[in-house]
C-alpha cells in the first residue's frame, strides 16, 4: 500500500507465491502493488539489506563551535586527542565540553588524521592477572629538557606501575639510582595504592650496583629482598640487558614522558621556579588521569604497619 515500507516477510511471500502464479496474483497474495513486485524481480535483494546510510544529522553537532581552535590545536606537531580535549575544557569550561563527547572528539580527530596524518603505532595487547605484579623501573627523562631557573636538571623518573590495571605512580629522583630512593617511592606508591601486588619486578638494577662494591652489593641485595618480603611480595628481576621483560613498565614509560611532554607544551615552558615546582607539576600530571582501581585492592598490607617501618629500610643507605 502506499506510503508503507515492504517488508523482508513480504518479500518472502512474494517469491514464494511466483513460483505458481503470476507476477499480478502473487503480489496481491503478498500485499503489495504489481510495480513493487517488478521491482523485486529486478533485484532481488531484500528490504533489511538496502538501508542507506544518512546524510543529515539528528542531534546539533557538539564540536563546531570548538573547530576552529581544534584544528589549530592539531596543528602542534606530537599533540594527542587527549590532551586536545582538556585544553578545550580548560579553555571553554566542562558545562561547555562534557566528558561526554570525548570519544566524539577522537572519533572526528581519527578522521582528520585519516587525511593529514601519518600512520597509526601498532601494539599487542597481553593478558594480566589483576593483583599478581607490579613494577619498578627508573627512567631518564632529559627529552623533557625540563630547566629549574634557567639551569638544566638532571633527573630521574621513578615508575612506579600494576601490569594488570595500570595504576601507576611516578616521582622525580635527583642523582642516580639507589635502594634509597627505590625504597621510599616504592613504599610511597603501595601506600597510596592501599595494598601490595603478589611479585613486585624490577630490571637487573645494574646502574644501582655499579658504584657498589662486593660487600655493599650484597647488603644492597639483602636489604631489597627484605623490603619485598616486607610488604608480602615475592621479588623478581629481568636479566641484564633484557628489557623487553619488563616490558610492563618500559612501554608505559614512553606513555608516561609523552604525557609528560604533552603537558609542557600546554604550559607553554619548561622552565620552573624550583624542584619542588617540578614535582608538584610530575604528581599533578599523573593524577590528573582517572584512578585506575586493581579489582584486588586495598589488599592484605595494613597502610599504617608499612609507614611506621619505612625509616628502617630507608635509614641505612
Amino acid at each position: 500500500m502506499p506510503g508503507h515500507h515492504i517488508s523482508d516477510q513480504q518479500v518472502f511471500l512474494f517469491m514464494t507465491h511466483r513460483r505458481q502464479h503470476t507476477q499480478a496474483v502473487a503480489a496481491a497474495k503478498a500485499g503489495i502493488s504489481e510495480r513493487s513486485a517488478r521491482r523485486i524481480e529486478n533485484d532481488p535483494q531484500l528490504p533489511s539489506q538496502k538501508k542507506k546510510e544518512r546524510h543529515w544529522r539528528t542531534r546539533a553537532d557538539p564540536l563546531e563551535p570548538f573547530w576552529p581552535r581544534i584544528e589549530e590545536l592539531l596543528q602542534i606537531d606530537g599533540i594527542i586527542a587527549v590532551t586536545v580535549f582538556e585544553t578545550l575544557q580548560d579553555e571553554f569550561g566542562e558545562d561547555a565540553v562534557p566528558d561526554a563527547i570525548r570519544r566524539t572528539l577522537e572519533r572526528r580527530i581519527a578522521r582528520w588524521r585519516a587525511l593529514h596524518g601519518g600512520e597509526k603505532d601498532i601494539f599487542f595487547p597481553q593478558h594480566h592477572e589483576p593483583g599478581r605484579q607490579g613494577l619498578s623501573d627508573f627512567t631518564v627523562c632529559d627529552s623533557l629538557k625540563v630547566t629549574v631557573a634557567g639551569e638544566t636538571l638532571a633527573y630521574r623518573l621513578y615508575h612506579f606501575r600494576l601490569a594488570a590495571s595500570g595504576w601507576e605512580h611516578a616521582a622525580v629522583v635527583l642523582g642516580g639510582e639507589s635502594f634509597a630512593a627505590l625504597s621510599e617511592h616504592l613504599q610511597d606508591a603501595l601506600w597510596k595504592l592501599g595494598g601490595a601486588p603478589a611479585e613486585h619486578r624490577s630490571d637487573s638494577l645494574s646502574a644501582a650496583y655499579k658504584n657498589l662494591d662486593a660487600d655493599a652489593q650484597r647488603d644492597f641485595t639483602r636489604s631489597y629482598d627484605e623490603l619485598c618480603r616486607h610488604y608480602g611480595m615475592l621479588a623478581t628481576r629481568n636479566n641484564r640487558g633484557e628489557a623487553h621483560e619488563n616490558g610492563s613498565i618500559e612501554g608505559p614509560h614512553a606513555h608516561l614522558k609523552r604525557r609528560l611532554d604533552q603537558a609542557l607544551r600546554r604550559r607553554g615552558s619548561r622552565d620552573f621556579v624550583s624542584i619542588e615546582a617540578w614535582r608538584e607539576f610530575v604528581e599533578a600530571q599523573v593524577c590528573r588521569f582517572p584512578l585506575r582501581i586493581d579489582p584486588v585492592f586495598p589488599s592484605r598490607i595494613d597502610p599504617g604497619e608499612g609507614m611506621s617501618r619505612r625509616a628502617g629500610f630507608g635509614s641505612s643507605w
